[in-house]
């Protein structure tokens, strides 16, 4: 279905006006532009120089495949990855010692159908992988380009030596066996099993096979043992959880030191004779009755106010038989304090129990050893195990987001931005500690760490300014890197790239923040350009000084440097509540609904700019997806005399559902402001949106209507948050080309 355009932007009669243009013999203005905007159509006098004809087209640079889902085979030296070009997503293969890629699928339209989890067998002969998008609240699976038939999440496979892919199951989630002949996947809270067989054709009742095994409690998280034979599993039953592990060939659940706690992330030693967990105090009596608001909750008796074990301490980590149940608490976090009490990534590495966490600024791996089993005979309690500071693997000002175990767990790679802030490089340590190494370093941007069984190579994405994301092998100890991917068509404009800045910019509150400035290649002397902030979502996220490892900023870099090459001068901010300096910038602030703190860095970077000699300061835009959304929009809301323009991709315009003016959330919201919006906002939005309610521009509308503020509006039926049909990106940004073409030179 095409999308819904519409532009108002009128405060005068429109007749009149067509009137007065016909008597002039002007004609009609061009189609899109408005009398208001017509006074800045002319000679640009006064206003600067004019944005420049870019020397490639957005559908050049937003060309190339994007490679994701990059996984490795644990006994075999092949590798696998998904690939969205232009819309058109498969799944591509390679193997030592050549590397040549294979394509497995043969997708060739761009459908709007999603491709993820990605997972390949220990031997590398087949992989799995899910076919469209995930369910919303309601169960509804996404239909962008709105097929009649409806939206379907399938598990499909292929088999990695050739051969047409084929249907395994419906299904919403897939937990590959390590010999590939079985996918598990979990329906209404039960665990359910399907052969991953080639012979089979596509066959509609394993759809409706009923659970592999059914038990009490809502069911997820399934872990196949390194044998295949068990499974282990949480099954939560509200106050408390518990780990079970079902036998496949017994057919028997044993649960694992079951008590009055949750336990969850459950993970099996490399022998598969033990499984560790993560356990955390079961529901206190807060959470099981309602506290009326006139109770003051400090004053509630410890213990019915919040839960801990005793000792004091908030979270376990523990080492169970999974034959006989028996278990004991292997570490736990120190007593009377929240450190470590936020351990996520649970792996188990050669000796050692290895996690995530974020003790102070940093989240970095640590770990813990884990006893034989015959030292582990007796050890039984909280008073018998290891309490305080674990092995920090990971040391450095800098967090570390993906990890990848070496076969037989004797290292720990991992992505990070230490010593390179604005980057990601991959390094590795011994899971017992020692000093950190390189695997990578210099100007690029490595990620998504998959090790090769043999232990000499570790694949990876990578990227850097000028070159877009694609998969490569490098070895371990150091050296060259080898591509996989990445050849570059023609049409992709590798030299049209400029290589963006680092600047650092203080808000007024004194907090510093870091940018990317992307500067017009042709940019002269006493010139002065129009000016564009890219202002990022999540907020949990970060620019790079080269292509984004995900999807859309993968895509807002690329677009970023078009308009650079057409003449503007382009920011990228990073601004407070995102990720990648530490968990003070991350947290430390009254951001979003309680404060909008983060705005005083927009309006920095305003500023920034506004002072800039190249640049002209009544020709600044905004534009962002998401929380990059709110933040355009806070912009012109509250700054229209700064921000001239903006293009607002699903953004929150309500922080909350009341409308109450003494509410913190309300005046940190840019709809008590738009009786001073008088900049021109193009709204675009998806209304199948998961993410951000479409009601957001909805209501936002109604507001702008209200007080003729003009605005002009793209909306694509039954797409997403971020639009799983390419062509709506095009559309999308060739429609920001147009308005801020019209409304900044």
């Amino acid at each position: 279905m095409s999308a819904l355009r519409l532009s108002v932007r009128l405060r005068t009669p429109l007749l009149p006006l067509v009137a007065l243009l016909l008597l002039l013999g002007g004609g009609l203005l061009p189609t899109g532009v408005s009398a208001q905007e017509s006074r800045s159509t002319g000679s640009g006098e006064g206003h600067g120089e004019r944005a420049r004809s870019a020397s490639f087209s957005l559908a050049d640079i937003l060309s190339p495949a994007f490679a994701y889902g990059l996984v490795s085979a644990a006994a075999a030296d092949r590798i696998a990855w998904l690939e969205n070009e232009e819309g058109r997503r498969n799944v591509f293969t390679a193997a030592a010692p050549d590397f040549e890629p294979v394509r497995l699928t043969e997708h060739s339209r761009d459908d709007g159908v999603d491709l993820t989890t990605l997972q390949i067998s220990d031997d590398g002969s087949t992989v799995i992988f899910i076919r469209g998008h995930a369910p919303n609240r309601d169960g509804w699976i996404a239909n962008p380009a709105s097929d009649p038939r409806g939206g379907a999440r399938e598990i499909w496979a292929a088999g990695t030596g050739g051969g047409a892919p084929w249907r395994v199951v419906s299904a919403l989630n897939a937990a590959l066996s390590p010999d590939g002949r079985w996918v598990l996947h979990v329906k209404d809270g039960q665990i359910h099993r399907a052969a991953v067989d080639p012979g089979t054709e596509p066959d509609v009742r394993a759809d409706e096979a009923p659970p592999f095994f059914r038990v009490f409690g809502t069911n997820r998280n399934p872990v196949w043992s390194p044998d295949g034979r068990r499974i282990a599993f949480v099954s939560d039953r509200d106050s408390h959880s518990f780990i079970g592990v079902y036998d496949t060939e017994r057919r028997s659940i044993t649960y694992l030191a079951a008590g009055v706690d949750r336990d969850s992330a459950p993970v099996w030693s490399p022998d598969g004779r033990r499984v560790a967990f993560i356990r955390r105090p079961g529901a206190s009596y807060a959470e099981l009755a309602r506290i009326p608001d006139h109770v003051d909750r400090s004053a509630l008796p410890l213990g019915l106010r919040e839960a801990r074990f005793a000792g004091g301490y908030s979270l376990s980590i523990w080492v169970a038989d999974p034959e006989s149940g028996e278990g004991f608490e292997l570490w736990h976090n120190p007593s009377g304090t929240e450190r470590f009490a936020d351990v996520t990534g649970l792996l188990w590495g050669d000796g050692h129990l290895l996690f995530r966490s974020e003790p102070e600024n940093w989240r970095h791996y640590f770990s813990v050893p884990v006893p034989s089993e015959a030292e582990a005979r007796g050890r039984r309690g909280w008073r018998e195990s290891i309490a305080g500071e674990p092995i920090h693997l990971t040391p450095g000002e800098g967090f570390v987001e993906e990890v990848s175990l070496a076969r037989g767990g004797s290292h720990l790679y991992y992505a990070t931005n230490i010593d390179d802030i604005d980057r990601r490089h991959i390094w590795r340590v011994q899971v017992g500690g020692g000093a950190p190494s390189h695997v990578t370093r210099g100007e690029g941007i490595e990620m998504f760490p998959a090790v090769l069984a043999s232990g000499g190579l570790v694949a990876h994405t990578w990227a850097d300014a000028r070159r877009p994301q694609s998969v490569a092998v490098t070895p371990v100890e150091g050296g060259a890197m080898r591509a996989v991917t990445g050849e570059l068509s023609q049409r992709f404009p590798l030299d049209g790239h400029v290589v963006p800045d680092n600047v650092v910019i203080q808000a007024d509150d004194g907090l510093s923040f870091h940018n990317q400035l992307f500067l017009p290649p042709d940019l002269q002397p006493g010139e002065r350009r129009p000016a564009l902030i890219f202002i990022h979502g999540g907020p949990r996220r970060q620019m790079l000084l080269g292509y984004n490892y995900g999807h859309f900023y993968h895509m807002a870099y690329a677009v970023n440097q078009y308009f650079a090459n057409r003449g503007y001068v382009v920011l990228s901010v990073n601004f407070r509540s995102g990720i990648g300096y530490g968990r003070s910038f991350r947290e430390d602030h009254a951001w979003g609904r309680r404060g909008n703190e983060e705005y005083q860095d927009i309006v920095a970077a305003g500023h920034y700019l506004r002072d800039r000699p190249d640049v002209d300061p009544e020709r600044i835009a905004l534009w962002g997806l998401s929380y990059g959304g709110i933040l355009t929009a806070q912009g012109l809301a509250r700054d229209s005399d700064l921000f001239a323009a903006g293009v607002d991709i699903a953004g929150v315009h309500l922080w909350g559902d009341v409308l109450d003016p003494e509410a913190v959330s309300y005046q940190a919201s840019s709809v008590p402001f738009v009786e001073d919006w008088r900049s021109p906002v193009l709204l675009v939005h998806g209304d199948d949106d998961r993410n951000v309610a479409f009601s957001e521009t909805v209501g936002l509308v109604q507001a702008l209507r209200a007080h003729e503020v003009p605005f002009e509006l793209i909306v694509f039926p039954d797409d997403v948050h971020a639009f799983l049909l390419h062509h709506r990106w095009i559309e999308t940004f060739e429609a920001m080309d147009d308005f801020l073409e019209r409304h900044l030179r």
